[in-house]
Parts: structure tokens; sequence; C-alpha cells
């Protein structure tokens, strides 16, 4: 999509923004399903390995152009931006053949396996003037930026600590993506990433990274806890986990109160301030699609339009130091992925 581009169609409402979809699994079918609730995206193109695939999800949701390579995906030059659903290890590739191809891309978190391979897509994207951003939908959340709105308004003072989890019970049968050191599993580097980059989004990246872990017998992390220290003091208390059914609830505590999300904090219904001589403040979500991945695709929509390559919202310096957090927490655990 130009820069410049202004048309608007019949009634006064804007041209479709035209996206191509790099998958057909879960996360895909998912993300596709909240773009037809946007009435300015369109989804135009599916990408998969095979034709069979690419067609099934194409007359599933009504797709005129489905795609039986990658090569071919990229090139179509009807698309304007694409959505890369592919497994974790697949992402450098995948959103770097798009971005050779000039097509904007939204990557689904993590960016990358990690913060090399994250640079390198960061500096294509900056070396051929395309847009970039990582899923990272908790950060295009309406309620979660009003959180940290009103943490960086000084609403609890200085923050001292913030806490957060994020876990699946399982158990998840052998060769589950999650448990396949091939295709990037383990709970850090899929679960764990969310309550990261929700510290790191109210406190900047840390100086200090501990992480503790238990390892499964393919190699990767089921169950991890990570202390994150800042030069000022504040702490980080993280936990993921592919064993446990945890809250997924956060909270952040500083001089003068705290906050607490008490469940899925990523996409959160309500949160309340506590303040001492206050009653406590709930602020509740706006509901409709403010939960679901329509936020960040209205983001990517905006910055097309604007003519703006990368998010302040989602700013790929910060998603770069969200992984150098998650690369340092797996040099201690030991997880390492093939290829790296």
């Amino acid at each position: 999509m130009a820069e410049t581009e202004t048309e608007t169609v019949e009634g006064g409402g804007p041209v479709p923004v035209r996206w191509g979809v790099l998958a057909t699994g879960a996360m895909a079918a998912a993300f596709t399903e909240d773009l037809r609730r946007l009435p300015d995206a369109e989804v135009v193109a599916v990408g998969s390995r095979s034709d069979a695939s690419a067609r099934r999800f194409a007359d599933r949701f009504g797709i005129p152009r489905a795609h039986g390579s990658w090569d071919r995906f990229a090139a179509d030059d009807g698309v304007d931006v694409v959505y890369v659903a592919t497994p974790h290890s697949e992402h450098r590739r995948a959103a770097g053949m798009c971005l050779e191809a000039g097509r904007a891309v939204l990557c689904e978190k993590p960016l990358a396996l990690g913060a090399r391979q994250a640079g390198e897509l960061v500096a294509l994207a900056r070396e051929r003037d395309v847009f970039l951003m990582e899923g990272m939908w908790m950060w295009c959340n309406p309620l979660v930026r009003r959180l940290a709105a009103l943490v960086a308004d000084g609403a609890v003072g200085e923050v001292r600590t913030v806490a957060a989890d994020f876990g699946l019970p399982g158990p998840f049968p052998p060769g589950h993506r999650l448990l396949d050191p091939a295709r990037g599993g383990g709970a850090l580097l899929d679960l764990g990433v969310y309550p990261v980059a929700f510290a790191q989004s109210l406190l900047g990246e840390p100086e200090r990274v501990t992480a503790r872990a238990t390892l499964s017998a393919e190699g990767v992390d089921t169950h991890t806890s990570l202390l994150l220290e800042w030069a000022g003091g504040a702490q980080g208390l993280l936990h993921c986990s592919l064993r446990a059914d945890t809250p997924r609830a956060a909270s952040v505590a500083g001089t003068g109160g705290w906050i607490e999300v008490p469940g899925s904090f990523f996409r959160p219904d309500h949160f309340v301030l506590h303040r001492p001589g206050r009653e406590p403040e709930v602020f509740r979500s706006a509901g409709g699609l403010d939960d679901t991945w329509a936020p960040q695709a209205a983001e990517v929509m905006r910055c097309l339009r604007a003519g703006e390559r990368e998010s302040p919202l989602v700013p790929l310096d910060a998603t770069l130091g969200v992984l150098r957090t998650v690369d340092a927490a797996r040099a201690e655990i030991g997880v390492r992925y093939p290829g790296e």
C-alpha cells in the first residue's frame, strides 16, 4: 500500500488493506476470523507448503487466492501486508522472504528464535524500508495500554516489583510443537515472552537475568522461573509452565500503591488499582474486539496508511530487548535450538 493512498470506497470508508496469511494452522485461522470482523481489512491470499492445505484454508474462509508455495505467496503483488503464523523456527525464513519481496509483515511472536535472528529481520526491514511488527497482541490491548499509562503517570509511585505468570496444564503428547526443539518449543519462548514483555513494557530491559527451569527429555523447558533486576533496584518475578494451570495473573507494586490483574493479564477483562487511603479503582475492558487480535491488526493498518515503518505501540527495539532477556534466560537453563 502506497504511503500517499487516500482513496475511499463508496460511502466514505477507507480502501481495505489487503492481507495475506502465511500458514494454515490454528493461529492463522483465529487471526483470519478476527480480520473478517474489521470492515477495512480484506484477506486476499493464503500461503502454505502444499496446494491442498492452502486450498482448504482458502475455501474455509472465502479467500480468493491460494498459494501452495511460500515463494509464490511472497511474490503476490496483490498483498499489502502478510501475517506470518508459521512455527517459531520458521519465522526468520518466512518473514525474511516476505520482506525481501517488499511485503509489510506482522510476524507472530516471538519474532524469531532469538535476538540474533530477530535482529537480522529488523535490519532487513529497515534496509528495505518495509514495515515490520511482532505480533505481541498484549501491547496493543487497550486495557493493557491503560495500565501502562497509569504506571508511567506515577499511579503506584516508583515501581519496585512486577510479577506475572503464564502456565498451561498439559499434558502435551510426544511430538507436540511445544515439546519439539526443532520447532522452537518450550514454555519460555511460547508463554514466557508474555510475562517478560509485560515487565519490560513498564521498566525497560533489565540489568540482570536469573533463571531456573525443569527440562523435558527433548531438551526444552517445561517449567521456568525468572528473576529480573533493574539498576534502580526494581525486580521482576516471572514464571511460565507447560505443566501447571496457573492463574495467568500479574501485579505491579510501587512506593505508592499496587495494581492487580487477577487473570489473563495479556488480555484482561479488568484490573484493580489499590492506593493507600483510597477505595480500590476498577478499570474494565470495553469488550467487543478489545481482547481479540483485532487491535493489533488495526494498529498495523493505521501504520501502513500513515506511512510508518514500525509501530510506536510495538517498537522493534523493544521486541529485540525482550528476546535478549529470553536469550539470557535460555543460556542459564541450557536450552538451545537446532540451527541457532
